[in-house]
């Protein structure tokens, strides 16, 4: 019978701009992905978010990370989710509660309600994020244009007075029989101004206000409640009191008009459930907002509301539009329009980012397509059996010694190999990936030291330029680095450090790499080393060919020359389709680079172009400088006769394909 597995992914959501509330700005969000599988691989699999909310969660707590891996190990061991165990942690225990629930239903469609099935949407509010008049009437212009009758204010940042203006504003042109005005203080008042404040809020037709007073003031509050123009709705109140009994003399003590309920901050669905309860014992209402959470939380969040929500009506709305406030986040199937969020059953699963990769690795489909990175032709794409995958991952894992719960590191583009495959070894090993945006500074937001991440040369050498990245780099235990040549001067750099870096040999049609080359430490070496398994030859005119288990069914020729040694070592000299033949001399286009590479300060590439008597000749592409002359000369100097290059061109920008390999195609154009 197979076991249930539980991976690890961190990632940072970016705010389109900085979401400010009377406790501070947001510019970036944290969140940590559960994806539940099984050591079978059986196409079953669920995907679930945890995520606090900084200065605001019960569970924002030092540690928080090591407690969610621990939680994770035990459940995979126990092979079930404890819900009252993880009463503490209610954003964690959201997370698994949503994991498994897309674990048993097998989709992202978590209940089966007319939302689920595209036939109703959700109504829901508009929210006018805090900020200085003019902003905040701006939302409020755009929101009521875009159709939304219900907005929520949060207001306490700028003058109160400024507020009441705002609400005026609304309410000269919108009666409340058309607009709903909600506003949520986060706690801004104190308890000796609210009641006048609320008074003047009321004569706004102000629906309710979210926790007017700060939370802990239980007679205060209770006092308010009582007395109170504007209905009371509990939110930040509710943070923490996770156990029924507490619940319970919390609601009785206070009596709020309405309750606010958030899974992630409010004890999972499991803990909103018994608050629903509750409120129902003494006779009050409430609505479910969303917490800043990714599309992942927000679906299953959206699912359940509808879940819950007594049908056709669904009046009253809920705050559950907050899935556009971030740059990256993971695409759903969720939509907003006018004033409803709405689910898209035929736009199927996920894409976009690790979300939709998980999507991808968990289809029924026994192959996934992969994309070349068009570095020498045109990227063309690929479909590869995912049981190859898994035993390139294995090869990988097993020759770096990895380990289950290793943190590693990924940062390149979700649509090359080389990405997939970070995913595939994290679901191999049980490794805890990080996923950071591609850039050429992947360890800029990266805290904890790295156990094993794998880079492009401009990822490390445009690490090596800042300090702070630079240690981070340092403290990598195990490094790949892949995609593009290693400029000799980076090697040299890295040669001092401590942990274990190594340059990969492989491409697309290999699924990643088949041999290593350590570039530091004792074991240091010019060769490169295959996995076990691995066979190599060579042509006759000596590119290398490779038989590897997972590489595919017959041996696969490649376009690099090598030198092989008879112990299976070898090292590329470069590629046949980058021979020049200039007069019958056959010179190699990476070989000619590296020698001339220590004259040259600006980037350049050798190309080649016809030539009437010499079939072909020598091409030199460089970015512009003032020093031509000199390099000219010394390249003179440093070569052969038939390896100077005939034609010298200055160009403002040196190709690059996509992944920052030369586009040797681009440059044959330029030459032309």
């Amino acid at each position: 019978m197979s076991r249930i597995r539980l991976s690890l992914f961190n990632y940072p959501l970016a705010f389109r701009r900085p979401a400010v509330t009377s406790r501070g700005a947001y510019a970036t969000r944290h969140v940590w992905y559960v994806l539940l599988s099984s050591d079978g691989y059986n196409g079953r699999w669920g995907l679930g978010e945890c995520a606090p909310l900084p200065g605001l969660s019960c569970d924002d707590i030092p540690g928080y990370e090591e407690i969610l891996r621990n939680v994770c190990r035990q459940v995979e061991e126990d092979g079930a989710l404890h819900p009252d165990a993880l009463r503490p942690y209610p954003s964690i225990l959201f997370g698994l509660e949503t994991a498994f629930r897309q674990y048993e239903t097998g989709s992202f469609r978590l209940w089966d309600t007319p939302f689920s099935r595209g036939e109703e949407g959700i109504p829901i509010n508009g929210l006018i994020w805090m900020g200085d008049y003019r902003t905040m009437a701006e939302q409020i212009k755009s929101k009521l244009e875009e159709g939304f009758r219900c907005i929520k204010l949060k207001i306490g940042a700028i003058r109160f007075e400024d507020e009441l203006l705002l609400l005026r504003r609304i309410r000269s042109r919108f009666p409340a029989r058309e607009v709903t005005l909600r506003v949520d203080a986060n706690g801004a008042f104190k308890p000796g101004e609210a009641l006048d404040k609320l008074k003047r809020l009321a004569e706004y037709d102000v629906h309710s206000i979210e926790q007017p007073i700060r939370a802990g003031q239980w007679e205060d509050m209770a006092q308010l409640a009582g007395q109170t123009p504007v209905p009371i709705a509990l939110d930040e109140e509710l943070i923490g009191c996770n156990r029924p009994e507490d619940k319970r003399r919390l609601l009785e003590t206070i009596r709020p008009q309405y309750i606010v309920l958030k899974p992630s901050l409010h004890g999972g669905i499991s803990g909103c459930r018994e608050w629903i309860d509750e409120a129902g014992r003494i006779g009050r209402s409430w609505w479910i907002t969303s917490a800043l959470e990714s599309n992942i939380g927000l679906n299953a969040i959206a699912q359940w509301t509808a879940s819950i929500l007594p049908h056709p009506s669904w009046k009253r709305a809920q705050g559950l539009g907050t899935g556009g406030l971030f740059t990256n986040n993971i695409s759903m199937p969720l939509e907003v329009r006018g004033d409803r969020l709405w689910w898209s059953p035929s736009a199927g699963l996920p894409h976009g980012g690790a979300g939709g990769r998980f999507a991808e690795w968990f289809s029924p489909n026994p192959c996934l397509t992969v994309q070349t990175s068009g570095s020498t032709a045109a990227p063309k794409q690929l479909a590869v059996r995912k049981s190859r995958m898994i035993e390139s991952a294995r090869a990988t894992c097993s020759f770096l010694r990895l380990e289950k719960g290793d943190r590693a590191l990924l940062c390149m583009d979700m649509k090359y190999i080389g990405a997939k495959m970070m995913l595939v070894r994290s679901f191999v090993a049980g490794l805890y990936l990080l996923i950071r945006q591609p850039s050429g500074h992947p360890l800029e937001d990266v805290g904890a030291p790295i156990h094993f991440a794998a880079m492009a040369p401009i990822q490390v050498y445009n690490s090596l330029q800042v300090p702070k990245e630079k240690e981070r780099l340092r403290q990598i235990r195990k490094l790949l680095i892949g995609g593009g040549a290693i400029h000799p001067a980076l090697e040299d750099e890295l040669k001092t450090f401590p942990g274990e870096i190594y340059s990969t040999y492989g491409m697309t049609e290999t699924l990643s790499h088949i041999a290593l080359r350590r570039i530091n430490g004792s074991g240091a070496s010019a060769w490169y080393t295959p996995f076990e398994g691995v066979r190599l030859t060579q042509t006759d005119d000596a590119r290398l060919v490779i038989e590897a288990p997972w590489a595919s069914d017959s041996p696969l020729c490649t376009n690099d020359i090598a030198e092989l040694l008879p112990d299976g070592r070898f090292r590329i000299l470069g590629r046949a389709d980058n021979l020049i033949n200039s007069g019958g001399v056959k010179l190699q286009t990476e070989s000619l680079e590296e020698k001339i590479r220590p004259v040259i300060p600006v980037p350049f590439a050798i190309t080649s172009a016809p030539h009437p008597k010499f079939g072909e000749t020598v091409v030199l592409l460089i970015e512009k400088t003032d020093c031509i002359d000199t390099i000219s000369r010394q390249i003179s100097n440093l070569c052969l006769p038939c390896e100077r290059p005939k034609i010298i061109r200055q160009v403002a920008a040196i190709p690059m394909t996509e992944n920052g390999k030369t586009d040797r195609k681009a440059c044959k154009a330029l030459a032309l």
